[in-house]
């Protein structure tokens, strides 16, 4: 059986818009809120092995720009992890996990060819 787990926030437009586009594809998921539910570091090692650490920090959040410089300066793999377990909001999203990948960010044609 294929298990897709879409992670993101309840209130995003842009994972409401993933959701949509599932729900009507009839695609079969798991939806899990990294705000309410958190995310693990052995999962975002995963994510930022599949897709790598500067695609999955999302540098234009609120969340980011509230950060002291000092936390946002000579960022490597292992201290974006670390702020994004501490600051789940700062992942990108959506971010979708089927068939051992991983998606981030919300395109319709990526979207299409999981139903």
């Amino acid at each position: 059986m294929r298990s897709i787990i879409l992670y993101g926030l309840k209130t995003c437009d842009t994972c409401r818009k993933a959701r949509r586009h599932l729900d009507a594809a009839g695609v079969d998921y798991r939806f899990r809120d990294l705000r309410a539910d958190g995310v693990d570091g052995e999962r975002l090692r995963r994510w930022e092995a599949a897709v790598g650490w500067e695609q999955l920090l999302n540098r234009r959040s609120t969340t980011w720009r509230q950060l002291a410089e000092a936390d946002r300066a000579d960022l490597t793999a292992d201290r974006a992890i670390a702020l994004m377990i501490d600051h789940p909001t700062l992942i990108k999203r959506p971010v979708l996990e089927y068939d051992e990948r991983v998606l981030v960010g919300y395109r319709a044609n990526d979207y299409d060819n999981l139903s």
